[in-house]
């Protein structure tokens, strides 16, 4: 059993989530990643965390099977010990798609990803942290948590969603000793695995060298944050704080 406790990231591609689990596996817990796919990707993550010194596990998992999130959670419990810090780094952008490009399939998938599995994430593990009296859950947002844009139906509907799941959950668990952190992340961060993902390697790039030094965000900083609110004294916690690069422009001036 690590002697800080167990961290579980629920989305841990090459950007936010793995950078949060380097952080806090820097600081002795062990870290247990899941992500849907990249098996060497995922592998890679583990491996060097555990160069590093600090101690990791990861699988693939499907956030949207039955029972997969459940399931995962228990045996994270049940073979590292108490998970203490829970990370809920799932998003569900598929670009840009006006209201005639998005499908029912595509509204109700950003659905399941983004408000339902957070959801059952912490129906199973919130009731265990209760017992416990302490736990933390820190949850990655997005602008369209706080605006709704054209082009952004299925995701805006999610997250938004999202947000007010993290205020509910928040309000009752809060008092009993579970922090509960909506972070928004307002700008674009420099993850191949989700920006570069959507505009592709050489738009990514172009994308890069445009904005210049510190235009996209550092995910190894967001890491800092995320870290930083998981150890507040509980006199003063962050529910919800959000994240820009010093050259973006507030979600509320844009």
């Amino acid at each position: 059993m690590s002697a800080e406790g167990v961290c579980l990231i629920l989305g841990a591609g090459s950007g936010i989530g793995a950078h949060v689990a380097t952080r806090f596996a820097r600081e002795g817990y062990h870290v247990a990643l899941c992500r849907r796919t990249d098996a060497a990707g995922l592998q890679r993550s583990v491996d060097a965390i555990k160069a590093a010194g600090g101690s990791a596990s990861g699988i693939l998992l499907d956030a949207t099977a039955p029972d997969a999130i459940e399931e995962f959670v228990i045996k994270v419990e049940n073979t590292h010990g108490p998970i203490t810090t829970a990370v809920f780094n799932l998003g569900a952008q598929s670009g840009d798609r006006g209201l005639a490009e998005t499908s029912l399939k595509q509204f109700e998938l950003a659905w399941r990803m983004t408000s339902l599995a957070l959801f059952r994430l912490a129906k199973v593990l919130i009731p265990l942290m209760v017992e416990r009296g302490s736990g933390t859950l820190l949850v990655t947002s997005a602008t369209a948590a706080a605006r709704g844009n054209a082009g952004q139906h299925a995701h805006a509907a999610a997250i938004g969603g999202r947000r007010l799941l993290c205020q509910s959950l928040n309000a009752e668990f809060g008092p009993r000793g579970i922090h509960v952190a909506h972070i928004i992340v307002d700008g674009a961060v420099n993850s191949p695995d989700t920006l570069g993902k959507l505009l592709g390697p050489e738009r990514f790039a172009q994308y890069r060298d445009m904005l210049g030094p510190d235009g996209l965000m550092d995910p190894a900083e967001i890491a800092e944050t995320y870290y930083h609110i998981a150890h507040q004294h509980r006199s003063a916690w962050t529910f919800e704080t959000d994240l820009r690069p010093f050259s973006g422009k507030p979600w509320w001036n844009d």
